[in-house]
């Protein structure tokens, strides 16, 4: 089993809150990560039909079925949301060992938790396996250059292969066809998580509008265009893309607004959570296919922003990621705000980075005084240009 780097912090949070709510997509790993974390915890699914109905039938019968374990793992806890308002007591009064919650709903336990939770849950998010967690190493940081040892070696992984597979775990884990895997993940979110998640009357125009979403990655968020396109409203649209965001499927990526210029843009860049997702839903299955497409750069800035919410998420933090554009033209891919300090970072998949790569970086270091940034591409070297760092694509995070 490849380890994964938030399994650290999830045993941290169980030793100081009394449940853990671990989230994120389906399929992301959150059961086997908390089994192999805590092998001696009770185990209950709410996925089996009878343990859900027991749940919702007898709340407080069935979390007495808590308090003969050290600690107990409820997955899948999204079925049985009112469960969390008793749930509550049993935290308060001690009555078991820690709690783990595990859900790939985030929307529908947010509301739950705030109110009946507040202060006694930790809130974790687990992603597909970073490409640090697939190479058995730790995250590169951000503000050191790779070290040169690791830079000569690159793990044993095909550029293009791996982003048209993405990272789901049990693709990898069991050598799948990411292809088959991906068709069947698809349609099992079209035809039954979406069906539980809101009130969509025509599942092909929703699968329509997720391959609409697919084709305007990376790029300004436009619901209205968006929604003309799918041949539904503005305001569904809107709901839409909050239902992808809810279950983990699209990620909206906010402008940064510094000090130094009040001139930007306002409105999101939307990516997906995975990039082989992405190539499925853009009709790319192979790396071939990936080689020629018209818009394999988007699919590459989807793997990078992707790496670096993980870099961040499976430390146990909230990643303090944006992007920066202004009204004349001149942007960023991705900014990374750490406070002290923010990091500008440009992602360009051309195995050769020429010389009007820095554009952006440039401009941007010299507005905002910043040392420099990183530039991660699809060539396997690592280096300083022009007090940017230069990141071989496997090394982005």
């Amino acid at each position: 089993m490849v380890p994964r780097a938030l399994a650290p912090r999830l045993i941290e949070l169980t030793r100081t809150f009394p449940a853990v709510f671990l989230t994120g997509p389906r399929q992301a790993g959150k059961t086997t990560l908390a089994r192999s974390t805590f092998p001696d915890f009770g185990y209950l699914s709410l996925e089996d039909l009878d343990t859900c109905r027991e749940a919702g039938d007898d709340p407080r019968g069935f979390l007495r079925r808590l308090e003969d374990r050290p600690g107990h793992i409820l997955d899948e806890v999204q079925r049985a949301p009112a469960l969390l308002s008793y749930l509550q007591r049993h935290l308060d009064e001690r009555r078991g060992g820690p709690v783990v919650l595990t859900g790939s709903q985030h929307f529908l336990l947010s509301e739950r938790i705030s109110q009946s939770l507040a202060g006694r849950v930790a809130i974790l998010e687990l992603l597909p396996f970073s490409l640090a967690e697939l190479s058995g190493r730790p995250p590169f940081p951000l503000t050191s250059p790779v070290p040169p040892g690791i830079a000569a070696a690159p793990p044993p992984f095909v550029r293009d292969e791996l982003l048209v597979a993405g990272q789901f775990p049990r693709i990898h884990a069991e050598r799948l066809d990411p292809r088959a895997w991906l068709d069947g993940y698809v349609r099992t979110y079209v035809e039954r998580d979406v069906r539980s998640l809101t009130n969509v009357g025509d599942l092909e125009t929703f699968t329509r509008f997720l391959a609409l979403c697919a084709g305007r990655t990376g790029q300004l968020l436009n619901a209205s265009s968006l929604g003309a396109d799918a041949g539904v409203s503005h305001a569904t649209a809107r709901r839409w893309i909050s239902v992808l965001q809810a279950s983990y499927v699209v990620e909206l990526l906010r402008p940064h607004h510094a000090s130094f210029s009040k001139r930007m843009v306002k409105s999101p860049k939307l990516y997906f959570v995975d990039s082989g997702l992405l190539s499925y839903l853009l009709g790319i299955r192979s790396a071939g296919d990936l080689a020629v497409h018209p818009l394999r750069g988007a699919v590459f800035e989807c793997f990078v922003v992707s790496e670096l919410r993980k870099h961040f998420l499976h430390r146990g933090e909230r990643p303090p990621l944006w992007f920066w554009r202004d009204t004349a033209g001149h942007e960023v891919d991705v900014i990374v705000d750490l406070g002290t300090r923010r990091i500008p970072v440009e992602a360009k998949s051309g195995e050769t980075v020429a010389p009007d790569a820095y554009r952006g970086l440039d401009f941007y270091a010299g507005l905002a005084r910043e040392v420099g940034g990183i530039l991660v591409y699809g060539g396997d070297e690592c280096r300083l240009v022009r007090n940017h760092e230069v990141r071989a694509w496997w090394a982005c995070a």
